[in-house]
């Protein structure tokens, strides 16, 4: 499988903000203006796996101080899950973050997304909370360290 991975720094192009949206879309049912929320967040990073012309993964993250980075969105096609993408776009974002002076980057999730949990686990992620969102579902805060 010849997929080509690429970091944006600044609000991507429009035909990468329609391709994430879109599989976005596919995997959360839902978009809620996401290209808007996109535009009003700090310091916006993304990294992005193509295959082909397709875009079949993402991973969103902003800052939230100079120190700190959140992951904020991600996922991979369905049909390409379980191919290490999901943990090559993790480990691109944290290869950055590091490089850009980022000592930790924290990130949220729900229980019902257990494959997420489980690779944020796997990836050095430690829990250091929970809380129940406005539907009442309970969220996970994770935070992994990037200095050594």
């Amino acid at each position: 499988m010849a997929i080509e991975y690429f970091h944006f720094d600044t609000y991507p192009d429009t035909k990468t903000v329609e391709g994430i949206t879109h599989l976005h879309n596919d995997i959360f049912g839902s978009s809620d203006d996401l290209a808007g929320r996109m535009k009003e967040k700090p310091d916006l990073k993304m990294e992005v796996a193509v295959y082909g012309e397709k875009i079949i993964g993402y991973k969103i993250g902003y800052a939230l101080n100079r120190e700190q980075f959140y992951s904020w969105l991600g996922g991979v096609k369905a049909n390409y899950r379980n191919h290490g993408i999901a943990s090559k776009l993790m480990k691109q974002q944290h290869q950055y973050l590091k490089a850009s002076g980022y000592k930790a980057v924290q990130t949220k999730t729900k229980n019902k997304w257990r494959s997420m949990l489980i690779l944020n686990i796997k990836s050095g992620f430690d829990i250091i909370g929970t809380y129940t969102d406005g539907e009442g579902e309970p969220k996970i805060i994770l935070e992994k360290k990037l200095v050594e």
